[in-house]
């Protein structure tokens, strides 16, 4: 086998399990059933993708321009998806939908009651 092949099957593998991740993220979207079980399910399945994508595309293009792209690029996915996802899931715990029934432990509850009481009612 000769250099390039290898780079071709390494880039290969990468690409496929980054597509593998993301049809999971995906699948995970139409399947769990509350917010917050999708919002994990949005974000670590495809960043892991991402990476393994943007991996197999450095293997096949290692241009210091598209490396660094690359990197821009994971570096402000891991940034902002979880950041994101979090601030969607404390949005979605302070609303009336959240379901009960799912959570094993709730260890938001009392600093949420705690906010709640200190907090004084807007002027109209």
């Amino acid at each position: 086998m000769h250099a390039e092949e290898i780079r071709w099957i390494i880039a290969s593998v990468l690409l496929g399990l980054g597509a593998l991740l993301s049809l999971s993220a995906a699948v995970g979207l139409l399947r769990f059933p509350d917010l917050l079980s999708r919002i994990h399910a949005a974000t670590k399945p495809q960043i892991l993708g991402l990476m393994c994508v943007g991996a197999g595309i450095a293997v096949l293009q290692p241009t210091p321009v598209v490396i660094g792209t690359i990197i821009v690029v994971i570096t402000l996915q891991m940034l902002t998806a979880p950041i994101s996802a979090h601030m969607v899931g404390r949005a979605h715990y302070r609303s009336d939908d959240l379901r009960n029934d799912l959570l094993v432990v709730d260890e938001l509850a009392e600093g949420v009651a705690a906010q709640e009481q200190s907090t004084p009612e807007p002027l109209r």
